[in-house]
């Protein structure tokens, strides 16, 4: 799911529709046409996308022989995952390089926390549940709140019930699917200090994601361009001796070299300011 700009200097987003049902020409000549109007190519794509679809980007990214297409898969679920392209999106408008814009996504997946709540857990595999929590799921009216990044969680929802959330500012997008988001809107936000809230559509892929159509998806992140980018311009920055382009972290993303320089510290902690919506 591609989210709509957080504001006007947001780039837009390109999706890649069906690329691995089209004729392989159809999806060679749009990738084509995108490194040559822009130079490189972030292409994030889910872990829970089709195993076709994955082998699709590989393909494409093989035959074009490109060293400018970087293939982004973060361990997120939906929500997180169109959160983070956003973020992508909002930083491509500043003086930011291709190499350290595309190894930014792994940096920026520390400051995303995303979860549901759901009304069965009964399908869920994406998230250790216990044979408990597996039992309760049949019981009629249960309910669970399940953080699934950065540590995976599960509770069931009593009035005492709580998830660990950021200690850093931030705002929380909300997409419901087939359950009330009282709670997410009017117990979980406040005890995580959410600065802001916001309403999407659920992502096609959440319900298959989370085992059930019965649950509204959470995400909290940082919308503000002038946190993302201080974030990502605080790193130590290298040289691919591969490729030649800047990268930040442990590895080019484009060519998937080791760096030959020091490896990036530990994500620091942002500023706690109030986001502007």
């Amino acid at each position: 799911m591609a989210l709509p700009p957080h504001d006007e200097r947001t780039l837009p987003a390109v999706v890649l529709r069906d690329v691995d049902r089209r004729p392989l020409e159809h999806a060679l000549a749009e990738m084509q046409t995108l490194v040559e109007q822009h130079g490189h190519v972030i292409v994030v794509c889910s872990p829970a996308a089709p195993t076709a679809v994955q082998r699709r980007l590989h393909t494409l990214r093989s035959l074009m022989e490109s060293d400018r297409i970087a293939l982004f898969r973060p361990e997120l679920p939906p929500l997180g995952i169109a959160v983070l392209a956003r973020q992508l999106r909002q930083l491509a408008s500043c003086d930011i390089s291709p190499g350290v814009l595309a190894s930014a996504g792994r940096l920026l997946v520390h400051y995303i926390h995303a979860g549901a709540l759901l009304g069965s857990v009964a399908r869920l595999d994406r998230v250790p549940v216990g044979l408990k929590s597996h039992a309760k799921s049949w019981v009629p009216g249960s309910q669970f709140g399940v953080l699934a990044h950065p540590e995976p969680q599960l509770v069931r929802i009593t009035p005492e019930a709580a998830l660990p959330g950021p200690e850093f500012g931030t705002w929380m997008l909300v997409a419901k699917g087939q359950l009330p988001s009282d709670w997410v809107t009017g117990t979980l936000a406040p005890s995580w200090k959410a600065q802001g809230l916001r309403e999407v559509p659920l992502p096609a892929e959440s319900p298959g994601w989370w085992g059930t159509g019965k649950m509204v998806e959470f995400c909290s992140y940082l919308p503000d361009l002038s946190v993302l980018y201080q974030l990502v311009t605080s790193v130590r920055r290298g040289s691919c001796h591969w490729c030649g382009i800047d990268v930040i972290g442990d590895r080019c993303v484009f060519c998937s070299v080791m760096p030959p320089v020091h490896d990036s510290p530990p994500p620091e902690q942002p500023e706690n300011r109030t986001a502007v919506g």
